[in-house]
């Protein structure tokens, strides 16, 4: 049961960074439902990346309860030391973007803050919250931090589309510097103070690992996930009357809405893997969940590498001149580039290799 319950988690995690290596690799003009929402609102593309963060939340209970959440000089130090490595994992994805270019030195204007940055700080925090709080105060957590993070998006004009308005803009600017921000919106989507909600969406994803790991049999476990689901959802969209959904700002909405349709996948994901065994479609996405950092991290690598040299351009217009309307042909590049990183994975796969970072 054990098993089956974290292949089911492994496949949502596999169709969510299947998902981030779709949307992060579309050409030029792409379908809406595979672009972020400019602000306000929420596509398709708006939920992988926070599927992800709650997945974390659950792996992360998983995988503390087998020391008990004993904070022991080597639990500590294992947490430090993957809060670091996936931090500077995400500093040296932007070095390499300036750097293929000719850009070496370019720590003037590195961008700090990207997302692998903030799945090592939501991992950080969260995990040492594992170790030293009591976990009955998990959701009083959350609310407090939802409720922090309200105050300052109410306060400091965080909806507004202006980075000389917006708190969380100008608190990046004071902080780190225009040069070392993302510039294609108003706010940093991965700034410092978005950080606040998203660790509450870790939490929440942390709640429902203990649900999980607590219930006795799996139809209780995907009874107490859709439960959790529902109420996150009609509350995130109930909120959303006064606090929009917006993933540039991660608002209190967002996370509770995305949450609730995360944890409402993976109840139906364990409904079909492991009550109705229904396991034949699941090897494509098991391949990306059992190396899904890495994969992520070298999907990355790989987009840069290759559109620095050219070779990403001459296949788009391969694809483009037997599929010619824009939207389809991107789509169709995107789809390419899922498949190339699947070989990739695929060839881990076989070998049994898994990449922990």
């Amino acid at each position: 049961m054990n098993n089956n319950r974290l292949l089911s988690l492994d496949i949502l995690r596999g169709i969510t960074v299947a998902g981030m290596i779709l949307v992060n690799n579309g050409w030029g003009e792409s379908f809406e439902m595979l672009e972020h929402s400019a602000w306000n609102g929420m596509t398709p593309c708006d939920l992988v990346f926070p599927f992800f963060l709650f997945i974390m939340g659950i792996s992360c209970y998983l995988s503390l309860v087998k020391s008990e959440f004993k904070p022991t000089p080597q639990v500590i130090r294992r947490i430090v030391k993957r809060t670091v490595l996936l931090f500077a994992i995400g500093l040296f994805i932007n070095w390499f973007d300036h750097a293929i270019e000719g850009d070496l030195l370019c720590f003037g204007h590195l961008r700090i803050w990207a997302v692998m940055q903030r799945i090592a700080l939501c991992y950080g925090i969260v995990s040492l919250f594992a170790l030293f709080c009591n976990h009955k105060y998990t959701i009083p957590v959350v609310i407090g931090l939802l409720v922090v993070y309200t105050a300052i998006l109410v306060l400091g004009n965080g909806y507004a589309e202006d980075a000389s308005l917006n708190v969380l803009a100008q608190v990046d600017l004071s902080l780190f510097g225009y040069d070392h921000l993302y510039h294609k919106s108003p706010v940093d989507p991965e700034g410092l103070l978005g950080t606040i909600s998203s660790v509450a969406h870790v939490l929440l994803g942390f709640y429902c690992g203990r649900l999980i790991r607590q219930k006795q049999t799996v139809g209780e476990k995907v009874i107490a996930l859709f439960v959790v689901g529902t109420v996150l959802v009609i509350g995130g969209y109930l909120l959303s009357y006064g606090l929009p959904l917006n993933k540039r700002i991660w608002s209190p909405s967002y996370v509770m809405a995305t949450c609730g349709l995360a944890s409402l996948l993976q109840a139906l994901l364990m409904y079909l893997i492991d009550i109705r065994e229904k396991k034949g479609w699941t090897a494509f996405f098991h391949v990306f969940g059992v190396n899904a950092l890495a994969l992520y991290v070298s999907s990355e690598l790989l987009a840069i590498l290759l559109g620095h040299i050219g070779f990403s351009e001459i296949v788009y217009n391969g694809i483009h001149a037997v599929i010619l309307p824009l939207k389809w042909a991107s789509l169709a590049y995107a789809l390419y580039f899922v498949l190339l990183n699947f070989a990739f994975g695929y060839i881990l796969y076989k070998k049994k290799i898994y990449i922990k970072l």
